[in-house]
């Protein structure tokens, strides 16, 4: 089955892909959101929507076509490319959806890749009261030194343990995937990484609650452009223009209420 259709041929070798998952608040889509509107990112293929719940919308800024739940963006003279996914995993296809996911990525030839997730931010400890945002490592994955992900090893960004415990101390559970309250398929993804896994991949993860998320979105989005090392002193955040009325709605009429 196809994963990725693309109108021209696409090289990918080389290039960082970073992946948000659906997650709490939906706070990794949101600041692919601002990465896409700001570096001014175009739709360079369609990744295959039969894994997710189907859902189709106009695209942003009038462009033709339109919007589907999987699609990839990118711009020539970047060394990056993002995923974009509007609506979540089938239960029924949440394997299938990470085997195509990690495939694609192999055969991609990808230098690395980072996923983005949210966590349930009322889960949080004292311990991780000091900052929102942490990084997260799978237990097979290689060393970042030397890769697209190397900033990972100075930027002060702590190693993230669950504030949920889910086994007893000293069991197993250390030598897996650490539980993420809120993180969706996060964690499944992470531990489905084989043990022949070569790709440098790392995710970040960013405590969060639900509502008005965009100031957490900029947060989060500066961070992952600092550890792809991209340069954001010749760009302005941007946020996009579906955000006006596509993210609480069209404001109510105040002459409804007198």
């Amino acid at each position: 089955m196809w994963f990725i259709h693309s109108p021209e041929p696409l090289d990918l070798t080389g290039k960082t892909i970073l992946i948000p998952v659906v997650s709490t608040a939906n706070v990794g889509q949101l600041a692919v959101d601002l990465i896409i509107a700001s570096f001014s990112l175009t739709r360079v293929a369609i990744l295959n929507p039969t894994y997710c719940v189907p859902v189709v919308g106009a695209r942003e800024d009038g462009q033709k076509g339109i919007t589907t739940p999987l699609e990839l963006y990118s711009r020539s003279n970047l060394d990056f490319v993002v995923v974009q996914q509007r609506s979540p995993v089938l239960k029924s296809r949440k394997q299938d959806f990470i085997d195509a996911l990690l495939d694609f990525v192999k055969l991609s030839k990808f230098a690395a890749v980072l996923f983005v997730s949210g966590v349930d931010l009322s889960n949080r400890t004292d311990g991780q009261m000091m900052t929102p945002t942490y990084q997260l490592h799978p237990p097979n994955g290689p060393s970042l030194a030397a890769t697209p992900l190397r900033n990972l090893s100075s930027l002060p960004i702590p190693v993230y343990t669950s504030p949920v415990q889910q086994q007893p101390q000293n069991s197993a559970e250390s030598l897996h995937v650490p539980f993420i309250p809120g993180g969706g398929l996060t964690r499944r993804i992470l531990e489905s990484l084989p043990s022949e896994w070569s790709i440098a991949t790392a995710c970040l993860l960013q405590f969060v609650l639900e509502g008005d998320n965009r100031a957490d979105a900029m947060m989060l989005a500066n961070v992952i452009t600092k550890v792809i090392n991209q340069d954001t002193t010749q760009i302005q955040w941007t946020q996009p223009s579906s955000w006006r009325d596509g993210l609480f709605g069209t404001p109510h009429d105040q002459t409804l209420y007198g």
